[in-house]
């Protein structure tokens, strides 16, 4: 009866335009209520909420989306674009292999997609429309390319899972995210090969190695925050929530060098850094509340059986745990969904041998198709209100990158060695 409770009433909330969060902690109090007095219902509610934020690991995202702000502001952006251009901006349809690299780059400094797909669409579209792109076409680009970060380390959205299951190695995760990542971009950028060849697009200069090298050097403080927070994790130096820390200290000294954020702007990006955190921290607030309500009714042990039941085929649970996180993605935001989904599979894709770290990839990798599809999908209507068009216009040219897109959930859903040889090369 509770389990009815807690589906419907989060269904109806979620239905009739009621914030993800909102919906998420509502429904938890409409189940507690059938069980137990209202007071009671609402202290329990509470404290789970405040339990489920009590966590040192989670002090990690508001540093990193700080790190974030002040890298979007401090024309990291511009950097990374210039530098990718001079490597492949002579190829057919350069532009668009540009802004899947500049994403690759900017999302994993970053650590947002929404970020990556703002900055990047901004500097990019009217000069790829400048060049024969259609609008739509350079945002399904950007959209698509910019969930790269997200799986590409360091990432938020890797810390939650680590809290949602109970421990995965933060560290290990991070270097297992590298591949996928790099994979993904390498399908999205042969879509875009093929498009550049049905349209025949002209070829661009070639770079001299002195604009590379140049614009190596101007891109090379940025890209070196990567070395100093992904190294300093492996070798042990710092935890992932004292290298977030150490990030905005960096950032911070950067953008003054780059002589892009003065001081005067500094409170302002605080402010923005907060409501971004704040969000966050309420999600994940609620959404603790409700795997709590879940583990109280055994519904992960439940769905276990049943999915164990149907088949004892890892390729197969694979398959339908796949499936279902992909109709998810379409209709909850991806930390809501972590921190809801991992408690429920985790158990059976462990029982079946499978190791959490890779199928913390898969997750994050399965709900990133998930931000580029509407209703909820945040990182599209970013993209298409940046271009300037329309949902209904990108969705053709948006189908081919999907498709590469699952191609490499595919890929590394069914090849763990993508995820977990670099963390076994670090004895992780």
């Amino acid at each position: 009866m509770e389990v009815l409770i807690l589906v419907l009433t989060f269904v109806v909330l979620l239905g009739i335009g009621v914030p993800v969060a909102w919906s998420i902690g509502l429904s938890s109090i409409f189940t507690m209520l059938v069980s137990i007095p209202a007071v009671p219902a609402f202290t329990t509610i509470a404290q789970r909420m405040a339990t489920g934020l009590d966590s040192f690991a989670l002090l990690a995202i508001p540093f990193f989306v700080l790190a974030g702000q002040m890298m979007n502001r401090g024309g990291i952006a511009r950097r990374l674009i210039d530098f990718a251009k001079t490597l492949v901006g002579a190829l057919p349809g350069g532009l668009a292999y540009v802004n899947i690299i500049a994403a690759m780059l900017f999302g994993a400094i970053s650590g947002s997609a929404v970020a990556a797909a703002s900055a990047l669409g901004s500097m990019l579209g009217d000069r790829m429309e400048k060049e024969g792109y259609s609008k739509e076409f350079s945002a399904a680009v950007n959209v698509t390319s910019a969930t790269t970060g997200l799986i590409i380390p360091p990432s938020n959205v890797l810390i939650v899972y680590s809290l949602a299951s109970g421990g995965v190695s933060i560290a290990a995760l991070f270097l297992a995210g590298y591949i996928p990542g790099i994979l993904t971009g390498l399908f999205l950028m042969f879509v875009a090969a093929l498009w550049a060849r049905k349209q025949k697009m002209p070829v661009g200069e070639r770079s001299k190695l002195r604009d590379v090298l140049k614009s190596f050097l101007h891109a090379f403080p940025s890209l070196l925050l990567l070395v100093v927070v992904i190294g300093g994790i492996v070798a042990g130096i710092f935890t992932a929530t004292e290298a977030s820390a150490v990030a905005v200290l960096y950032c911070l000294v950067l953008t003054f060098i780059y002589k892009e954020v003065k001081l005067k702007d500094l409170p302002d990006i605080f402010l923005s850094s907060v409501g971004t955190t704040a969000i966050v921290m309420l999600l994940i607030g609620t959404s603790m509340s409700m795997s709590w309500i879940m583990a109280y009714e055994n519904i992960p042990q439940n769905i276990t059986e049943i999915l164990l039941s149907i088949s004892d085929s890892k390729l197969v649970i694979l398959l339908i745990i796949n499936l279902i996180l992909l109709f998810v993605g379409v209709f909850m935001d991806m930390t809501p969904a972590v921190l809801i989904f991992t408690p429920i599979f985790l158990p059976v894709v462990t029982e079946l041998g499978m190791d959490p770290t890779h199928f913390g990839i898969i997750m994050i990798l399965n709900l990133c198709i998930g931000l580029c599809t509407p209703p909820v999908g945040s990182v599209l209507f970013v993209g298409v209100g940046v271009a300037g068009t329309t949902i209904q216009k990108i969705i053709k040219p948006l189908l081919p990158f999907f498709l590469a897109m699952i191609l490499s959930l595919i890929v590394v859903t069914y090849f763990p060695v993508l995820s977990l040889w670099l963390p076994g090369l670090f004895g992780l």
